[in-house]
């Protein structure tokens, strides 16, 4: 099945069958190594990508139900590893394995787009389902409170997309 989607800020158009979640469209069609597989029913948030400015499982999402789709993945954040989210991430330098990263990140963004200035029972509601292995829970709080506090400072820039494969904020494949 052809579908069309634009994947961050990139038109393209992927041809796979119509079950196959977004998950394996991003990292097996199109080379996007970032969002990673957890669990594979969407218990987990490793996979965590954003559709329709929302955090969402791409495990669950068959391609099929795609078609004209704004996604954007932890390499379409920023270019650079700019957005305040991957900064307060290495500040903090919050992972450890750094395997569920991409996930934590996108549900991070996806909040303070939505409410620029959490309380910790904000974050906790937002980040639920988003698991960490190593439990470094503390500081992805302290690192969502450091993004809100360095956006409110500086206006927002509008994301950038690339094609690079590792940026800050990121964790290895």
């Amino acid at each position: 099945m052809k579908v069309s989607l634009k994947v961050n800020g990139k038109p393209t158009t992927v041809d796979a069958p119509s079950d196959m979640p977004l998950l394996w469209v991003l990292r097996d069609v199109l080379d996007l190594k970032g969002t990673k597989y957890g669990c594979g029913v969407g218990q987990c948030g490793a996979c965590t990508v954003h559709y329709k400015g929302a955090a969402v499982r791409s495990c669950q999402l068959p391609v099929s139900s795609l078609q004209g789709a704004e996604i954007t993945t932890i390499e379409g954040l920023s270019s650079d590893g700019s957005h305040p989210v991957q900064r307060a991430w290495d500040e903090i330098d919050v992972p450890q394995c750094g395997y569920c990263q991409a996930g934590q990140i996108m549900s991070a963004a996806a909040l303070l787009q939505k409410n620029p200035s959490p309380s910790d029972a904000d974050i906790t509601t937002a980040m639920h389902g988003n698991l960490c292995r190593c439990a470094t829970y503390l500081r992805i709080r302290e690192a969502i409170h450091t993004a809100a506090a360095a956006s409110a400072a500086t206006p927002a820039a509008p994301a950038a997309t690339s094609s690079r494969p590792r940026q800050a904020g990121t964790p290895r494949n």
